[in-house]
């Protein structure tokens, strides 16, 4: 004859208090640790890279594996910022403020610009993700912009790297030191970037843009200051009109 299991078995155990703060700490932790070293969130204020990235994109950025300074290598995949990257980094110009533009030169590299067209190393580039908005005032002639370093830049670029730049300067090229990068945005005539404020440091960089995770179909506008009704007024707005706002197509598009 079969014996019959226990009618009441074995209670099931209950979480106490203290288990369900320890779960609860360890899933917080472990958010931070990815939100501070592994990804994190960035929105895109400004048309410097459009087409590439618009504004009202949302990405989130790799901070771990283009630094290499966080874990030891053997560790992590690290690896070193390449030619044709797009970086978020610290602003050399204004300390606090990020930025996002393609690296376009790398330690070594002897750059120059003739009529807009990049040159590296005396190479014309192929850069199939540049962008000009030709019925775009800003699209009218620029020496010092197009014709780069071939114009001062007193008057033009912030007074220390006008006061520096001459320095890296051979023959026609400007020549990237050791240590730093040269960027500049994808939509070129409206970008300010190392031709107007000098090299990026290695250590200013932060990461690099893995994909967007939704956009919005915004401008320059709604990222102006504003009063605090302004924004309250503007978040209801952007809360209420979600859907009509969001760029679908761009959604999960990867940033390269």
């Amino acid at each position: 004859m079969v014996n019959q299991s226990k009618s009441t078995g074995e209670e099931k155990h209950k979480e106490t208090l203290a288990e369900s703060i320890a779960g609860f700490a360890a899933v917080f932790v472990s958010g931070l640790f990815i939100i501070t070293f592994v990804i994190q969130h960035f929105e895109i204020p400004s048309s410097s890279m459009e087409r590439t990235l618009l504004i009202g994109d949302h990405v989130f950025v790799d901070r771990l594996t283009p630094t290499g300074n966080r874990f030891p290598r053997f560790l992590m995949p690290y690896h070193d910022i390449h030619r044709g990257d797009i970086a978020v980094f610290v602003s050399p110009a204004e300390p606090g403020l990020y930025l996002v533009k393609r690296i376009v030169g790398v330690p070594g590299d002897r750059i120059h610009l003739v009529d807009r067209k990049l040159f590296i190393n005396g190479v014309a580039q192929k850069e199939p993700y540049v962008y000009y908005d030709e019925n775009s005032p800003y699209h009218a002639p620029d020496e010092y912009r197009d014709d780069f370093p071939a114009f001062s830049p007193f008057g033009r670029a912030t007074p220390e790297w006008a006061a520096s730049i001459h320095k890296y300067i051979q023959g026609e090229d400007l020549v990237v030191p050791p240590g730093h990068y040269f960027a500049m945005g994808d939509n070129r005539d409206v970008s300010y970037d190392s031709r107007f404020w000098g090299f990026v440091p290695k250590e200013n960089i932060m990461g690099a843009p893995l994909f967007i995770a939704w956009s919005l179909n915004q401008t320059a506008d709604d990222f102006a200051p504003r009063s605090i009704p302004e924004r309250i007024g503007s978040f209801l707005y952007t809360a209420t009109h979600f859907i009509p706002m969001t760029r679908w197509r761009r959604t999960l598009h990867l940033v390269h």
